[in-house]
């Protein structure tokens, strides 16, 4: 991230970036130029908000690419927000013949559209018949313009797009429709609309058939699909969702009972001297834990990788250290993260054994589990003060202000309310 904001700061000196953008609406740039202090494709790739670059953000700039070695920098709209995944999750089977696929050992997004498709989720999804895989990988866009919102003004930029390079993680074509799917295995808030914009606009000028993109998002044992529709397809921004759902190919079922069983006899720990949690997502928490299966990642990885900014590295980072998920090494050149034998121990279980792992690892923490108990016995969640009153029995590490307890207590509040949402009774 520090190698990106330096480079992009020289380059944008050098070609007086902000000017031409304020006189010319756009700066056009090509990848030799950006090459001259980086690798452009480690320079251009910005998933989400969050992992542009200090200039960009901070003069709401963003950059989509023209050709294969030109882009453009302007102030375009170019991310769009995640609606809440508040759905029920729905089963799925894989075949019980199939050996080579394993529903707990999905650690990529090849393996994730694999199980998708031979489970017949994306079929359920998509409504469609006899579907078959196609078209994937890094392909020419081919030729074309649309419209795109700017940021400051109520105004649209006109692009055109001449043989740029895009890439489609899985196609499936049926009897109605031909499926694009961009798939992921980080939860982010937002995503950017041109990894299912420029596949759309290159197969909807190919084929006669209707186009539906469809975004996947796989992680602890839940595939998230979303469907999208352009509805004026040479408009970026008349992206809309059209349905959501969620699946999973294991048994979620947890009950209220094997949760009580938890707080009966889970064994309390000693609280460890790490900052106590400020990471209120915890799903976020799980997700570091499977991006850290595949490899150790420094910190600067991390916040590359995920839709975090620095500080969210560290809270989230802590607060998988804090359950003992993760570990830290500090070296001359970086902090690297490692994911501990519990955590890995717990990413070979099958899903409703993990959760129910991950719940025993935060109500062995007496002010979590104090919290949660009281709370059913009320049938509601206990008030902020009250959560205070129990942090501030609970000898917790390096926590001083009043505001401080009151930040933290709310990490309290909605891992708690993870913990109660698994419950299916």
């Amino acid at each position: 991230m520090a190698k990106n904001d330096d480079a992009w700061e020289k380059l944008f000196d050098e070609h007086k970036i902000l000017s031409h953008v304020e006189r010319e609406g756009f700066f056009r740039i090509s990848a030799d130029q950006i090459r001259k202090f980086r690798e452009p494709r480690l320079m251009t790739k910005f998933d989400h908000r969050i992992n542009l670059p200090k200039i960009f953000s901070s003069n709401e700039l963003s950059i989509l690419p023209v050709t294969r070695g030109d882009y453009l920098i302007s102030h375009f709209e170019a991310w769009k927000n995640f609606e809440p995944a508040d759905s029920a999750v729905l089963p799925a089977e894989l075949p019980e013949y199939l050996q080579s696929l394993d529903a707990k050992n999905i650690f990529s997004e090849a393996l994730a559209l694999n199980c998708a498709f031979a489970s017949g989720i994306i079929a359920d999804f998509t409504g469609d018949e006899n579907i078959f895989s196609t078209v994937s990988g890094r392909m020419s866009s081919g030729t074309f313009d649309f419209k795109v919102n700017d940021t400051r003004r109520n105004f649209s930029h006109a692009v055109h797009v001449n043989n740029s390079q895009i890439e489609i993680d899985a196609a499936f074509e049926g009897i109605k429709f031909l499926t694009l799917i961009e798939a992921k295995r980080d939860l982010a808030d937002d995503f950017l609309i041109r990894q299912l914009y420029y596949p759309y606009r290159t197969w909807q000028n190919k084929i006669s058939k209707p186009i539906k993109p469809i975004f996947l998002v796989y992680s602890n044992g839940i595939f998230y699909l979303r469907e999208y529709a352009f509805a004026e397809p040479e408009n970026y921004n008349s992206l809309v969702l059209v349905q959501q759902k969620k699946y999973s190919v294991e048994s979620t079922k947890i009950t209220l009972a094997d949760i009580q069983e938890i707080l009966r006899s889970v064994k309390p720990t000693t609280e460890p001297p790490v900052p106590f949690p400020q990471a209120d997502k915890f799903e976020r928490v799980i997700n570091i834990c499977e991006l850290l299966n595949e490899k150790s990642l420094n910190r600067n990885d991390v916040t590359a990788k995920y839709d975090f900014d620095s500080r969210q590295t560290n809270y989230y980072t802590d607060a998988a250290r804090y359950l003992g998920l993760i570990e830290k090494s500090v070296s001359s050149h970086a902090v690297t993260y490692n994911l501990s034998d519990l955590g890995r121990k717990i990413l070979r279980q099958s899903f409703r054994e993990r959760q129910l792992s991950y719940c025993k690892c935060i109500l062995s923490h007496k002010v979590f589990a104090d919290t949660l108990k009281a709370s059913l016995e009320r049938g509601a969640m206990l008030s902020t003060a009250e959560i205070i009153a129990l942090m501030k029995n609970s000898n917790l590490y390096q926590i001083g202000s009043d505001e401080t307890f009151k930040r933290r207590s709310s990490t309290i509040t909605s891992w708690l309310n993870w913990i109660i949402g698994l419950i299916d009774d």
